[in-house]
């Protein structure tokens, strides 16, 4: 008997094979996905065909013996497989994504004249994908690191993207600062390892960055879930509402899950790489629908330039009692997407899509990233990425033609060149547009009020500190010599008792560091006779001395 018949035989008895359904509650939907797509499918989907659409016969479903050249399946698998990704993003590459909508819940006209949050009762349809800003597709979400909550309204005014962080504050506002911070989060050239020396020696020459960091090594820089963390689009944006009045806000989605934290230890016992994935597709298919309360921090076009402090620094948070906070609605995640690459991957999230109502940050960190962004979603996904379907606003009528597919109908038939006297579209004029212009000059000073404050105030208990400088003291174990010094420098400028706490837990921290390293090399048959304390000191070792800062009152 040959070989096409054995195969022809072997799908038939596969197919009358019976299935049997075993009721485990203890089974999360992701781990019964499959089980469940057969469940809504008792019969096959359909023939498979190849790219073309030809039905595939079942005797070409196999290299060996047959004619690959002619083999149109074989060709399909073998050369798409080849070209199956997209760049992978250089930063918040690792992601999940759900859909849901948003409701509006308060009369925000007075401030704002957007439509997306006018009208109580208002819904919008969105979809929002988080992401782990520092590890790759494969990396894991449980490294303390600043999260990605990145949202897509689907507005009858065109998409309005909210791109958010879990923490409220951000490493830098020199946006000329981001490429090298980018590649210090990145792996060393050479190694191929996390290097802290180069990271700590790019971040100390910056010292602004320090805040945003201790807020990543405190308790709020790993999440229990995405669905348990806030999301802050950090800048300050400009609204105006109908009358042309001007106001400045920061919007911020509170989780209505309740804000909760994982400490390291924590981590370790989940061991799961894929936990916030995870805990995100569990909730929405068990119709446990994650939300978040949208408000906005406002203040007056005229309170912004009063305050005593830079309102539109991102490496800062807004002083208490010189805002007001005005609800606006609710965003809820009801849909898990059905295809990751297709949702997920494809998704171009840009802060400078926005609406009337709602012109933007002012600021030169936001500026450029509108740049950034643009070409960042040109060169992963091309010049036409706002025609793939995942980034398609409700609306579009545009002059811009042609390029890389898709092209969705390229506007058919339509004048492609404007001014013209054949009616191709034609812009609005907006009679509520304020006619003010705010100017922002920002301060290269170094100002370690906010980094103070968030030791000292945010942190309120004492084991909230020492979690900080335990983690802190984790990263500087092997940092060298002269980055160190600098580092335990600045922490005892930010916080006498920080830098003092740090000092102690550094000092325990090496030599813990210095039994595992021995417990290794005994492991591998290796001889490597362990420092004691005073070796960390001495003047005559050859190994990179540690100078502590001494306390002084």
């Amino acid at each position: 008997m040959n070989s096409p018949i054995w195969g022809i035989l072997l799908a038939i008895s596969i197919q009358n094979v019976k299935s049997y359904k075993f009721d485990n509650f203890t089974v999360q939907p992701a781990a019964r996905q499959l089980l469940d797509f057969k469940l809504e499918h008792p019969e096959p989907i359909g023939l498979w065909t190849t790219t073309s659409g030809e039905p595939v016969e079942i005797r070409e479903n196999t290299a060996q013996n047959t004619d690959i050249i002619s083999n149109q399946v074989f060709l399909d698998l073998q050369t798409i497989n080849d070209g199956e990704r997209v760049p992978e993003r250089i930063v918040h590459a690792k992601g999940t994504g759900a859909y849901g909508y948003f409701v509006v819940t308060n009369d925000v006209s007075k401030y704002t004249k957007a439509d997306v949050f006018n009208g109580i009762g208002k819904k919008t349809p969105l979809v929002v994908r988080f992401s782990s800003s520092v590890e790759n597709l494969g990396g894991t979400d449980l490294k303390p690191e600043m999260k990605g909550m990145a949202v897509k309204f689907y507005t009858e005014e065109g998409n309005l993207d909210l791109l958010c962080l879990q923490n409220p504050v951000y490493f830098y506002r020199d946006a000329f600062f981001f490429s090298s911070l980018a590649h210090g989060l990145k792996r060393n050239p050479q190694t191929n390892l996390f290097d802290f020396t180069l990271f700590y020696d790019i971040i100390t020459l910056r010292p602004n960055t320090l805040h945003a960091f201790m807020w990543t090594q405190s308790e709020y820089g790993i999440p229990n879930g995405y669905r348990k963390m806030n999301g802050h689009p950090i800048h300050t944006y400009e609204v105006n509402n109908r009358k042309g009045e001007k106001f400045y806000v920061k919007f911020n989605f509170r989780t209505e899950q309740g804000l909760d934290n994982l400490t390291r230890a924590e981590t370790i016992q989940l061991a799961d790489p894929d936990y916030y994935i995870r805990d995100l597709y569990n909730a929405i298919e068990n119709k446990n629908y994650p939300s978040w309360r949208l408000e906005m921090d406002v203040m007056t076009f005229e309170g912004v330039k009063e305050v005593d402090y830079d309102p539109f620094d991102v490496t800062r948070l807004w002083k208490n009692g010189t805002y007001i906070t005005v609800p606006i609605g609710r965003l809820v995640l009801n849909r898990n997407v059905k295809n990751v690459f297709r949702d997920v991957e494809l998704s171009a999230f840009n802060p400078g899509n926005l609406v009337p109502g709602i012109p933007g940050p002012p600021d030169f960190m936001f500026k450029t990233r509108r740049l950034f962004y643009r070409d960042t979603q040109n060169y992963r996904l091309g010049r036409n990425h706002n025609k793939i379907d995942i980034n398609k606003p409700k609306y579009a009528k545009l002059y811009s033609r042609d390029g890389k597919p898709p092209v969705d109908h390229n506007m058919k038939n339509a004048p492609n060149y404007y001014p013209n006297s054949f009616n191709g579209p034609i812009p609005y004029v907006d009679e509520s547009k304020p006619r003010e212009k705010l100017l922002i000059l920002q301060s290269h000073a170094v100002d370690f009020e906010p980094h103070s404050y968030f030791y000292n105030h945010v942190l309120v208990r004492e084991s909230q500190k020492q979690r900080l400088v335990d983690n802190l003291a984790a990263t500087l174990v092997s940092v060298t010599s002269p980055v160190l010094e600098r580092t335990i420098k600045l922490m005892y400028l930010i916080d006498k008792d920080l830098g003092r706490r740090l000092t102690v837990a550094l000092e325990l921290a090496r030599v813990a560091a210095a039994q595992r390293a021995q417990a290794i090399a005994a492991r591998n048959g290796e001889l490597t006779p362990i420092k004691r304390k005073s070796d960390l000191h001495s003047e005559d070792s050859k190994d990179v001395k540690l100078q502590f800062v001494k306390r002084t009152n």
